[in-house]
């Protein structure tokens, strides 16, 4: 995936902090710099120009849509869109019976993640279509917000929230985030199949890693379930993928709610300086402890937070 915009020279020097120790020995023409995020190769040009490349590139790019629109009033100068990925595959993952699992907050350093398995039988498609749920990847916080409650009172489905202290003590056992990710699919389809005998044509699930890696990742499970469709761009592709995404989104929603009533405050998505700026906030006012307990610590945000 490639995702490019225009940024404004204020993003552009928070981007040139925040990179400072990703930064690649060579740098492309005209580039400023080029750096490794995780899966992610983002490419800052003289001309304010920003390129992201790789599996979770649209999660960085969001990242830095928040940050462009906070310090300057409106969004980036977006004149490309994401690179056409090519995709030969005519199955119909839409006019189905199917199940289908999305996730949530792997790309916010406060908030938990969240995963969910839904299930829709054909004759739902019409109710989710009135809802907007075919457009799910347009939809607002704020419409998610209005419409996830209606989805989950018609729409079987199963969900599972990790907390961050349980996040961070996975990490410290060695487990890499696709295997977090694959053990948390994995849990909410067999949870969701437990529930009732839904009977379906296909099990969808957005495909993060190559599938050999995502059963590689469930070795030593006790029960692993294998009859799945892996495929891109699920969400566009499959309503009950689509329905996951909603439930998984409005619960962590919810969860970043309570989490900032406890603290009295607003609390920022995304892993941008603003996360940065509010995360010293609560180290000044609550130690660096607490973060164990509302934060990813093994994002890079951890290390600019305790070093100011």
């Amino acid at each position: 995936m490639t995702i490019s915009f225009k940024i404004s020279d204020n993003t552009k020097e928070k981007m040139i902090e925040h990179y400072k120790y990703m930064k690649r020995d060579k740098t492309p023409a005209y580039a400023i710099f080029q750096a490794d995020d995780a899966d992610t190769v983002i490419t800052l040009y003289e001309s304010g120009k920003v390129v992201f490349q790789g599996i979770s590139a649209d999660i960085d790019a969001n990242i830095w849509r928040e940050t462009e629109t906070m310090l300057n009033g409106k969004g980036p100068i977006e004149k490309e869109k994401k690179e056409k990925i090519k995709d030969n595959d005519k199955t119909d993952y839409y006019f189905i019976n199917s199940i289908g699992s999305d996730e949530v907050g792997t790309g916010d350093y406060f908030g938990p993640i969240v995963v969910c398995a839904s299930y829709v039988n054909k004759k739902d498609i019409s109710f989710l279509e009135e809802l907007g749920v075919r457009d799910s990847k347009k939809l607002t916080d704020e419409k998610i917000l209005k419409i996830a409650e209606d989805i989950m009172k018609k729409i079987p489905f199963n969900a599972f929230i990790l907390t961050n202290s349980e996040y961070n003590k996975l990490q410290e056992k060695g487990y890499n985030m696709n295997k977090i990710k694959a053990i948390l699919h994995n849990k909410v389809l067999l949870g969701l199949m437990k529930k009732d005998n839904y009977i379906h044509d296909m099990v969808v699930v957005d495909q993060f890693t190559p599938e050999r890696n995502y059963f590689g990742y469930l070795k030593g499970q006790e029960n692993v379930f294998r009859k799945i469709t892996f495929t891109t761009k699920a969400e566009d592709k499959c309503l009950s993928v689509a329905c996951s995404s909603i439930i998984s989104r409005y619960l962590f929603l919810k969860e970043i709610e309570k989490m900032g009533n406890e603290l009295n405050a607003f609390i920022p998505k995304g892993a941008s300086t603003l996360v940065d700026e509010f995360g010293k906030k609560v180290v000044s006012k609550y130690g660096k402890e607490k973060l164990k307990d509302i934060a990813k610590l093994n994002f890079k945000n951890t290390e600019k937070i305790l070093n100011s």
